[in-house]
């Protein structure tokens, strides 16, 4: 997503008021997402653990204000329970409602089986899969006791992988979370769809977030290269038009379903 003013004309708007909370929202994928949903007229709370961007630039809500828009930025932890519950709570105390949760705040430490401390394994799947079940939990509560729109009480969308799926060298834990968000989303969907909860999963593929380490890694960008059909890798709002769509009414009829954005590497 360029630099340049992200504006929406009003007419073309998707989001209009709609109450979002983007965790992990100050850098990546969530960054662009957050900026995306504001641009369409939503009113978005940037959750992290730090407003600090990991790939550089101005804060996220900063960078929405240059845009013309307004953003509130929380802290908030996914791996502390009274840290995700007090989030909804100061969101719905502060806007009245939760339209859409997207659940996309995670943590990565690639390494194989026997390399993996049994601590970094159970950290990382407390940040990344007990992070949207707390999420998930927290805002169905909430989204039950809202009056439908359309049918629709709330939407959530969790962020899955194309690694939730296939094997990624050496990346035991963090794939292993993914393939557990997928289900969740499943189930979750099945369980609350009678009551207009809508519940979705974008699965990325490569996607060039601007962060480095093994991002960056050449062996790494050559595989995702080689298994790309696509010319080119992801960018984070590729994944940010995904979610919107899937955040927003023109996502009918659609729970409990895994949108790749792969460029085509699942496919092939």
């Amino acid at each position: 997503m360029s630099d340049e003013p992200l504006r929406i004309a009003p007419e073309a708007r998707r989001m209009t008021d709609r109450v979002c909370i983007v965790t992990g929202g100050s850098s990546g994928i969530g960054r662009a997402t957050a900026r995306l949903l504001a641009a369409h007229g939503a009113q978005v709370v940037v959750a992290d653990v730090t407003p600090a961007v990991i790939e550089g630039g101005p804060a996220t809500v900063d960078l929405i204000a240059a845009d013309g828009h307004v953003a509130h930025y929380e802290h908030a932890d996914v791996s502390s329970t009274a840290q995700v519950d007090a989030l909804v709570a100061r969101t719905v105390k502060r806007f009245g409602r939760l339209d859409a949760m997207v659940n996309n705040a995670c943590v990565r430490h690639a390494r194989p089986l026997l390399e993996l401390d049994e601590a970094d394994w159970l950290r990382l799947i407390d940040v990344n899969l007990g992070g949207v079940y707390r999420c998930c939990r927290a805002a169905v509560r909430q989204m039950l006791k809202q009056a439908p729109v359309d049918e629709v009480r709330g939407r959530i969308v969790n962020l899955s992988s194309q690694h939730g799926m296939i094997a990624a060298p050496g990346d035991l834990a963090y794939g292993t979370s993914k393939a557990g968000i997928d289900y969740l989303t499943r189930q979750v969907a099945a369980d609350y769809a009678a009551q207009g909860i809508v519940v979705n999963a974008v699965a990325p593929g490569k996607i060039q977030t601007g962060a480095g380490g093994r991002a960056v890694d050449p062996a790494v960008l050559d595989r995702a290269h080689r298994r790309t059909p696509w010319p080119r890798l992801g960018r984070p709002d590729d994944v940010a038009h995904a979610i919107l769509f899937l955040a927003s009414d023109e996502a009918r009829f659609v729970t409990g379903a895994t949108l790749m954005v792969d460029g085509g590497w699942m496919a092939a």
